[in-house]
């Protein structure tokens, strides 16, 4: 499945939702289902600058694509993290660098978040496009 049908199935089930409170919900769930990162994973340098709450990303590079396991101490950030790594995990660098994330804005998500949310959004999508393009050098 290529970034963009990722992206489509994650509008297409918000669609499901009448009212943020829902869609909150649907986020807090994605979150409660993300794999925990081991502890020892849980260092300075895998946590997300710019993030309101500590989000950590561990990111595993295998036959030419990029893995992504992270955790947080926020439940919705750790939802928001893992509709990230729904659409960007197991894709080439190339393709994580050059992704047009435009279920973001689809969905509403980036107006319902509180502004520090939103930065930490932002702050998540800047990291994992990062990995991938220090993969390209």
């Amino acid at each position: 499945m290529s970034i963009q049908e990722k992206q489509q199935a994650i509008i297409d089930e918000f669609l499901v939702f009448d009212d943020w409170m829902d869609k909150y919900e649907y986020i807090i769930d994605l979150g409660k289902e993300l794999p925990r990162i081991d502890e020892d994973k849980k260092t300075p340098d895998r946590i997300i600058e710019g993030c309101q709450s500590r989000v950590w990303l561990d990111s595993m590079y295998v036959d030419n694509k990029l893995s992504f396991h992270a955790d947080s101490d926020a439940i919705i950030t750790k939802g928001i993290i893992a509709l990230l790594i729904q659409v960007l995990n197991n894709e080439t660098p190339e393709n994580i660098a050059s992704a047009n994330l435009f279920f973001i804005d689809e969905v509403g998500l980036k107006e319902h978040l509180s502004p520090t949310r939103a930065n930490g959004l932002l702050s998540m999508v800047n990291r994992m496009k990062m990995d991938a393009i220090k993969l390209l050098k």
